[in-house]
């Protein structure tokens, strides 16, 4: 067998491993829409996907007083909280993971949501225990930032470059290039596919099969 080209691999969560990005579009919509607030166009709500939720409010929000952003994320985890146990995993994730697993590699999250939102998540998805570690975003710095990579390859000791980040957004693909780490985009989330390609990251996957055969055959 040829040697592998990487040891970790981690992965994003919302848009990347689940299918929600129309669900926090929404939710993000509807939290300004409680509020009486400029209601985000859908661009503009899913090019926060991916950031720390306060950041991504403050973002998708700009104009607003500062001292609505508090309310909006609460009304947003409202929103979310009552959909997120209905939100599936893309089809084929399971399967992946699983092959990942028991080719030998270790498996990681890093994730724009809270750790009480991803543990849910997992929870749910019955796949706590097919990840060694995860970072979510009220625990370090939000992507880009390059803290969680750096934190998940300290606590599961291995070498920034023998990892690889896969993501829907750019500040996956940015926080990779931050860190260090090697970088996969997938053109089924959040992002616009020419702004991942713009980030010249190793593939881009069109769905999760491609993503599935590029790793079997290149990680």
């Amino acid at each position: 067998m040829a040697k592998k080209q990487f040891d970790l691999i981690v992965f994003d969560w919302d848009g990347t491993l689940m299918d929600s990005t129309a669900v926090i579009v929404k939710c993000i919509q509807a939290a300004a829409r409680d509020l009486g607030l400029p209601i985000p166009k859908e661009d503009v709500a899913s090019f926060v996907i991916g950031l720390a939720l306060p950041q991504a409010i403050q973002v998708a929000m700009p104009d607003i007083d500062p001292k609505f952003y508090p309310r909006a994320v609460e009304r947003f985890r409202y929103h979310f909280l009552a959909k997120d146990h209905e939100l599936p995993l893309f089809d084929g994730v399971r399967e992946m993971l699983a092959e990942l697993s028991q080719d030998g590699y270790f498996l990681a999250v890093a994730t724009g949501a809270s750790r009480v939102g991803l543990s849910r998540a997992l929870h749910t998805a019955k796949l706590t225990s097919v990840f060694d570690a995860t970072r979510c975003s009220d625990e370090t710095f939000s992507k880009p930032h390059p803290a969680m990579l750096q934190e998940l390859t300290r606590e599961l000791g291995q070498d920034m470059r023998r990892t690889v980040m896969i993501g829907d957004t750019t500040h996956d693909l940015q926080m990779a290039s931050n860190a260090g780490a090697a970088a996969i985009a997938v053109e089924y989330g959040a992002h616009d596919p020419a702004a991942l390609l713009d980030m010249n990251p190793l593939f881009s996957a069109k769905n999760v099969t491609q993503l599935r055969d590029w790793l079997r055959d290149n990680a």
